[in-house]
């Protein structure tokens, strides 16, 4: 379980394999701070760290990534030298500062526009049709494994605004229209849609 608070950037040193994929990636964190096993959110991504090593001040850890989670998710597309945003499991008694995230892409989404509104940045995404109905504004989401609140919501569109900060610590900064995002709907907006489905059925 996660919280949607990105606390690393790190980046992909080398990819291997073809239909199950290995992923090495450097960041800030030592090899002796992470245990082979853990669970790391990548883009939103869960993945099982399988390997570690040092790296400069830092440290490099390998995941790696089945075919299915290639095909339904962005990870699919990254390349060697790519950013990406990177959070530690939730331990007991950690601070909630997002919202509760399971670490499951529900679907990739694909920025319509990019504006500035001052100092903020505002995405307009395009989620898969079969998310709408989980997507509510001033409600929660995860785009590429960052917990945000939707701004505004159309039939087929929602959109993010995006403080300074965020955009400095995490990838987000760098989309442009056109780049495909791993999202993740609100666990409590699943559950009310599933129920609402059992109490329609019994009417």
């Amino acid at each position: 379980m996660f919280t949607g608070i990105v606390t690393a950037r790190g980046r992909i040193r080398s990819i291997s394999g073809e239909a199950v994929r290995r992923f090495e990636i450097e960041g800030p964190w030592s090899p002796e701070s992470i245990d082979t096993g853990a669970s790391i959110s990548h883009a939103g991504a869960c993945l099982t760290v399988v390997d570690k090593g040092a790296a400069g001040e830092g440290g490099w850890f390998a995941v790696e990534v089945s075919p299915e989670t290639l095909r339904l998710t962005t990870l699919g597309r990254w390349r060697e030298g790519d950013a990406v945003n990177l959070e530690r499991a939730l331990k007991m008694g950690d601070e909630l500062g997002g919202h509760l995230v399971t670490g499951h892409v529900d679907g990739v989404g694909t920025v319509k526009e990019r504006r500035e509104e001052g100092d903020w940045l505002v995405f307009t995404i395009e989620p898969p049709e079969n998310l709408n109905k989980f997507i509510a504004g001033k409600g929660s989401i995860t785009v590429d494994g960052v917990s945000l609140t939707v701004n505004d919501v159309t039939r087929s569109t929602f959109d993010l605004m995006i403080i300074p900060h965020t955009a400095e610590v995490t990838t987000l900064g760098g989309l442009q229209k056109g780049a495909r995002v791993n999202l993740e709907v609100d666990l409590m907006a699943r559950y009310a849609a599933r129920l609402n489905e059992f109490s329609e059925t019994r009417a």
